[in-house]
């Protein structure tokens, strides 16, 4: 499209000068007015609208516009306007159009303009023709003073009369018609401005339509947006609780099994110190050997020692006093046979520790006691096994050591003051033979083990029962 490179005075007069109708076409940055110029700049559109048109393009934002608006009001953007020579919009477009419906317009156009070229100058000629009727040269009737039309001057007075009338009759029709076709143009123009303000109002109907939907799509996409993030939300914070729940729940998981890993070390800890510790007081047996008059005597043996190797020491430590002799515990009561001397102190139970009564098995030693000492000597004898044996339930019966029995009552003047000596020398020699952990705390004498714990510590004197 080659467009006119003036101003909107030169344009106009341009169109004037041509007899072409004045077009001014308003773009602004939109969609719309990128599209309404791509239909003008179309080979075709050009074609149909060079001999017919001088077209000048107006941005909206320019000064040219607003001074045009201030006589052709704009009312949307893009416009274009099709003025007739008369200064009258013949037509006005509104918005963006295709290629063929621009077509179709400037086709239009250039027919109505057309048209109001010719009713102009048939107007014109007629106007033309009635002024020169008026003007004919009228000559002076010497005769009769009045001037008459000199081609008609032998004519009549009648005759002029008549084609006066004639004359005027004629300009009052064309007047009436004149006046008849202003009439149908201004109807027709009406016509075409409330089309075009019907066509303007579907426009911006059509505008106010599609803003309105433009805005409602926002709206439901903001509102889905939202919608998505407040579910994005949702799930993350479900997210956050249920790693928080697993975090958690490892963590309690894990401080469970700490615990139970740190009990199994402990108990395993414990197990395997127990078991030291039995295998360590397995190692070793420490018996305490009671006698029937209530005295008694400890020694400590391998753990793999016979029986009958104890019963040795016992009778290497009592001598004859006593004769032949059986060795039994108390509790439970459990009298050892000749098989259980050949089997080892762990193989019965003894170990750690155990206490063995010396039982007598017959009364040579009780009568030789008799002999010697008499009969209270001889009662002592009989009664000292059922004393040791109530002295040994009284120190579980009451937690506490029971009294040493009464010394059997003796003659010093008679053989029973022999038997004293002879007690002595035993004391002395077990004495002699204790062990070098044996310790003597005061009245009390006990075994110093190295590592003994604080239920194997026992205690002994010489005369009271072991303290267990």
């Amino acid at each position: 499209m080659r467009w006119f490179e003036g101003s909107i005075p030169a344009a106009i007069a341009a169109a004037k000068q041509r007899r072409c109708v004045f077009v001014v076409v308003i773009t602004g940055s939109d969609d719309q007015s990128s599209q309404l110029m791509s239909s003008w700049e179309t080979d075709s559109v050009w074609e149909a609208a060079q001999n017919c048109c001088v077209a000048i393009r107006v941005d909206a934002e320019s000064e040219a516009c607003v001074q045009f608006s201030q006589i052709y009001p704009v009312v949307c953007i893009p416009s274009s306007f099709f003025i007739g020579e008369n200064g009258i919009p013949l037509e006005v477009i509104a918005g963006s159009v295709t290629e063929d419906e621009l077509k179709r317009r400037i086709s239009k156009v250039s027919q109505m303009h057309t048209q109001q070229m010719s009713a102009e100058r048939a107007n014109e000629t007629e106007e033309a023709a009635s002024k020169e009727s008026l003007s004919v040269p009228m000559e002076e009737d010497g005769a009769s003073g009045h001037m008459t039309p000199a081609e008609d001057a032998s004519q009549p007075d009648e005759a002029l009369d008549s084609k006066v009338e004639r004359i005027t009759k004629k300009l009052e029709e064309r007047r009436e018609q004149k006046k008849k076709a202003e009439e149908e143009n201004e109807l027709r123009k009406e016509v075409e401005r409330r089309k075009m303000g019907k066509e303007m109002l579907d426009f911006k109907k059509k505008q106010e339509e599609e803003k309105t939907k433009r805005l409602l799509e926002e709206r439901n996409r903001e509102k889905a947006e939202e919608r998505a993030a407040r579910e994005r939300v949702k799930q993350q914070i479900a997210l956050d609780r249920a790693d928080r729940a697993a975090r958690y729940a490892q963590s309690q998981a894990e401080v469970e099994a700490a615990r139970v890993a740190a009990l199994q070390a402990r108990a395993s800890e414990q197990e395997s110190r127990r078991d030291a510790a039995q295998r360590e007081r397995s190692a070793f047996a420490r018996i305490q050997f009671r006698l029937p008059d209530g005295s008694s005597f400890t020694n400590q043996f391998p753990s793999e020692t016979r029986l009958l190797e104890a019963r040795r020491f016992a009778a290497q430590e009592v001598g004859g006093r006593y004769g032949q002799f059986s060795l039994a515990t108390m509790f439970p009561r459990r009298e050892f046979t000749d098989e259980d001397l050949q089997r080892s102190l762990l193989e019965l139970e003894l170990t750690p520790s155990a206490s063995i009564v010396l039982l007598p098995q017959s009364s040579s030693a009780v009568v030789r006691s008799s002999a010697s000492g008499g009969v209270w000597t001889v009662l002592g004898s009989l009664l000292y096994p059922l004393l040791s044996v109530w002295r040994y339930i009284s120190s579980f019966l009451f937690s506490s050591a029971p009294a040493a029995p009464p010394p059997a009552p003796q003659n010093t003047h008679g053989p029973g003051a022999a038997a004293e000596p002879k007690r002595d020398a035993v004391r002395k020699r077990i004495l002699e033979k204790r062990p070098e952990d044996f310790k003597k705390d005061g009245k009390i004498y006990g075994y110093g083990l190295k590592k003994t714990t604080r239920g194997d510590n026992n205690t002994w004197n010489g005369n009271s029962t072991q303290q267990m």
